[in-house]
């Protein structure tokens, strides 16, 4: 896989107020960047998993620990697709 480094700065303050290295804050921003795009359906669940560095098992994980849904579909949209059938 080809990868891009991307950097920027954050002041130093963040990762204690976190409670994270340096390391732990990017691979959590990782995750909670991939659960937001994934929640809002902008991206597949196997490419959020591939953003957050995390096994498909791992991404289902972190949606639970963000207490996001496994799916991307409203509770609306369920009902509107099974009644239509």
């Amino acid at each position: 896989m080809e990868t891009v480094r991307v950097s920027f700065e954050l002041p130093r303050s963040i990762f204690s107020a976190l409670r994270k290295d340096p390391e732990g804050f990017v691979q959590e921003m990782r995750i909670a960047a991939a659960v937001k795009w994934y929640e809002d359906g902008l991206i597949s669940q196997s490419k959020a998993a591939e953003i957050a560095g995390l096994s498909r098992t791992g991404f289902i994980d972190a949606l639970n620990r963000f207490k996001a849904s496994v799916f991307q579909y409203s509770a609306d949209e369920i009902v509107s697709e099974v009644s239509d059938h």
